[in-house]
């Protein structure tokens, strides 16, 4: 009987009553939601299957696979991943940077931690590996010929980037620090990846919540921006028709992302890697001399990269970290850094008529947020509404892919000022 009892109190189900524990009970039947809108409604499959299994993975009680301690404080410990001892000044150190002590708990002086598979894997976002090659795959799979045609696009992008910074400010008024607002903030790009790329940097606690609602607003696309672009336009400027764009030829499509890569890796640093993977991958694309590369980027590097990062950021979602009042917070600003952005590349575009003499429709500027190509299509399905003559699909993807660049930016901007 007492070797039964042995064996029961170092399951995993008794675990669940030890502690704070019972928060991982919660967070298992938030997972399975997940699977479920995943699989049976189709909602964002691709990511949010494995986002949610890792979620499942890392709240089981006992399992080891995740382990936040070799994360504290926002630093990778890799005298700890090499299996040394964890020392009184340790956890001293980790107490004055604010870490909690649900995480803390989780070991003692003396202890040494065996480094789980999730744990390897969190390394790909920890130093930013994954949203880079990500990237890359986006960037080999974009065409960039829309904005090529009409430059004025980029402002437009541009433009829908301001729900980050109205959201950051917003963020920092509430009690969010530099670094935990830009990470909150820059869920208004609409930009699974550098949502990612920038809240491993400055803010990986958050990490969790910010890549759900990140990829839920993404996820939501159809159903947040239309009203917002039909509350800021009149009937008549969503009728407006646009001249179709002219030809872009090969020598640009080549020359674009190496001016680009250039341009913005002076003049913000810190957004080279993203751009810089962005370009590559486009320029696989375009040059037409690599198709064997822009294929392997598009599909098997991307789909695996994918899987590892999903997995990786559903780690993140304990129960200690992801059931608290800054969470509801997090997903609340995210929703409106992710209006005021559609917002902006509209009221830019109204603002832009005032001075130009051919008009452009309103409607593309709501594009400028980066999740592509839905918001394009967003653009062209509230266009048709009002004029089922009206093809907007290709004038919205030059501030579509524009945000994506934007978005990209802000990120550098925003590690720039608040990185360690």
């Amino acid at each position: 009987m007492g070797a039964i009892i042995d064996f029961f109190s170092n399951t995993g189900l008794a675990q669940f009553f030890v502690g704070e524990n019972w928060k991982c009970l919660i967070m298992i039947v938030v997972a399975c939601v997940l699977l479920y809108l995943g699989i049976v409604k189709k909602f964002e499959p691709l990511l949010v299957v494995p986002i949610a299994f890792g979620m499942l993975l890392t709240n089981l009680p006992g399992a080891g696979i995740f382990h936040e301690i070799l994360f504290a404080g926002g630093h990778v410990h890799w005298d700890l991943f090499g299996g040394g001892a964890v020392t009184q000044e340790f956890i001293t150190e980790m107490q004055a940077l604010g870490v909690s002590e649900s995480v803390l708990s989780t070991v003692a002086v003396g202890d040494t931690v065996s480094a789980g598979l999730l744990d390897v894997l969190y390394l790909g976002i920890k130093l930013g590996v994954y949203p880079c090659l990500i990237f890359m795959g986006v960037g080999a799979m974009t065409d960039f010929g829309p904005l090529i045609a009409n430059p004025k696009s980029l402002l437009l992008g541009a433009a829908a980037q301001l729900g980050i910074f109205i959201t950051f400010v917003a963020a920092r008024l509430i009690g969010f620090t530099g670094p935990e607002a830009s990470s909150i903030g820059i869920i208004g790009g609409a930009d699974g990846p550098t949502a990612i790329f920038v809240t491993a940097m400055l803010a990986p606690a958050l990490l969790g919540p910010i890549a759900v609602s990140a990829y839920s607003y993404m996820a939501l696309v159809p159903v947040i921006q239309p009203p917002i672009m039909k509350l800021l336009t009149t009937k008549e400027e969503r009728q407006i028709v646009m001249k179709p764009l002219r030809e872009v030829s090969k020598t640009e499509k080549i020359i674009f992302p190496i001016v680009v890569t250039l341009v913005v890796a002076l003049l913000v640093p810190s957004a080279a890697p993203l751009v810089g993977c962005l370009m590559l991958g486009n320029l696989f694309k375009e040059s037409g001399v690599t198709e064997r590369l822009s294929k392997a980027v598009q599909n098997e590097l991307m789909n695996i990269v994918t899987v590892f990062l999903g997995v990786s950021v559903g780690a993140t979602a304990t129960g200690s970290t992801f059931l608290s009042p800054r969470t509801l917070a997090i997903v609340f600003m995210g929703v409106v850094a992710f209006g005021f952005g559609t917002a902006g590349g509209v009221l830019l575009a109204k603002l832009m008529n005032l001075f130009l003499k051919e008009k452009i429709n309103p409607l593309i500027g709501s594009a400028g947020v980066s999740a592509v190509p839905m918001a394009a299509r967003v653009s062209q399905k509230v266009g048709q509404e009002e004029n089922p003559g009206n093809f907007l699909l290709m004038h919205a993807m030059g501030p579509n892919v524009a945000g994506v660049i934007g978005s990209a930016i802000a990120a550098g901007t925003l590690i720039t000022l608040f990185g360690k």
